[in-house]
């Protein structure tokens, strides 16, 4: 397992498509904002938490077509699914690489970012700790999309479809927990709610995006 983590991040590497791309995107989002909305703070502080969610999450959606996509092309998903290794192991492992180049740079960077959508400073402990509870959910969630859609010809949007309505609770907590710390009220409910998102995606997801692998590779 740790030999295929290696293995992923070096690909993701190598193929410029990790956290660059991500947070490039996620760069363009916040500077963009600002010019539609107007620079004035009480215009963009009370929509900050929402666009920072919403940017990571799209962030997270641009490399998620890679996860199985490049192993399905060159025969390594076969290898996997036959390997001693269980096929959900290899799940876990991949959607880990995934939040490494892509979940993790933009919990680094949101910081930076939440400054150009002038996000109080109060707010931004928050911001990074729902955005790190809540990016995992989003990485394996993906990795069921990209194994349910592997070896379909253009893909991508059907991935996008299929995904983004199971990134809503998490997309809607993670918002409301950075809300709440801009307003110094209580994040206990919203974050609970996210950690038990968060928990259920992770001990299920693996076992479906295997099934569907195994479906797709009959």
């Amino acid at each position: 397992m740790i030999a295929l983590l290696l293995r992923d991040l070096r690909l993701a590497t190598r193929a410029g498509g990790g956290f660059g791309l991500g947070v490039a995107f996620f760069l363009i989002l916040s500077a963009l904002v600002p010019f539609g909305i107007g620079p004035d703070r009480a215009a963009l502080a009370p929509v900050a938490p929402g666009i920072l969610w919403v940017g990571a999450l799209l962030s997270c959606l641009l490399s998620l077509d890679r996860i199985f996509a490049l192993d399905h092309e060159d025969g390594s998903l076969d290898l996997l699914a036959t390997a001693p290794m269980p096929l959900e192991g290899a799940v876990a492992v991949k959607a880990l690489a995934h939040w490494i180049t892509t979940g993790l740079p933009l919990i680094l960077a949101a910081p930076v970012f939440a400054i150009l959508l002038q996000l109080p400073v109060r707010a931004m402990p928050m911001l990074i700790l729902s955005l790190l509870i809540g990016t995992p959910a989003l990485s394996m969630l993906g990795a069921f999309g990209a194994a349910v859609t592997v070896g379909l010809r253009r893909g991508g949007l059907l991935l996008s479809l299929l995904v983004l309505p199971l990134y809503i609770p998490t997309l809607i907590f993670g918002a409301e927990i950075t809300r709440r710390g801009a307003e110094d009220l209580a994040v206990t409910t919203p974050l609970v709610f996210l950690g038990a998102v968060t928990l259920m995606v992770l001990a299920l997801i693996p076992f479906a995006a295997a099934a569907a692998l195994r479906v797709n590779l009959r």
